[in-house]
């Protein structure tokens, strides 16, 4: 969508840059394009959040409730869910499930402020008004929806210490990796 200059907080209005070469460089080089990716050659699917699944995996940052999905996302998330393999999905990005899998359960945290440790409280309305049903978790926590085979976590959603959004994102790969041996 735009290049933020974390530095400032601000967009920077002279850079662009190519998603799949900004993956390469933070992973440092083994990456896949996500239209190449198969439920058939894996045990599982993770999406990390962050504003990229707002930004660029979908339009929620900007539509909301009424948001798109990228198209291979979509993809992804259905033929996942479609072979019964688990899916985990940490911070915004429980969103994508909320929009693409009907009735999943999902957590992006608590649905009130509290004082600003939960800044993003108000995206629970939105999964709630997609469809899916919103569970209130804390960030070390995960949610398993056993049914759908989908497991998420708050993470950055609360305002705290990294070591606890560690925890939850452990926990949720934990459950992942656990669905994956039933």
């Amino acid at each position: 969508m735009h290049v933020v200059d974390h530095t400032k907080g601000q967009p920077s209005e002279s850079e662009t840059r190519n998603v799949l070469t900004e993956s390469a460089r933070i992973a440092r080089g083994k990456i896949n394009d996500l239209a190449r990716l198969s439920a058939a050659d894996h045990d599982a699917a993770i999406f990390p959040g962050g504003f990229g699944a707002a930004k660029n995996l979908s339009t929620f940052a900007a539509d909301g409730k009424d948001c798109k999905v990228h198209g291979d996302v979509e993809r992804v998330l259905k033929e996942f869910h479609a072979a019964g393999k688990p899916i985990g999905l940490c911070c915004i990005a429980p969103v994508l499930a909320a929009k693409v899998l009907r009735g999943v359960e999902v957590t992006v945290g608590h649905e009130q402020e509290e004082g600003g440790r939960w800044p993003y409280a108000g995206t629970a309305e939105a999964i709630k008004a997609l469809g899916a049903k919103h569970c209130v978790k804390g960030v070390t926590e995960a949610h398993v929806d056993q049914k759908n085979k989908v497991v998420t976590t708050p993470a950055f959603m609360c305002e705290t210490e990294l070591h606890h959004i560690h925890d939850g994102i452990g926990a949720m790969v934990k459950k992942v990796l656990e669905l994956c041996r039933k």
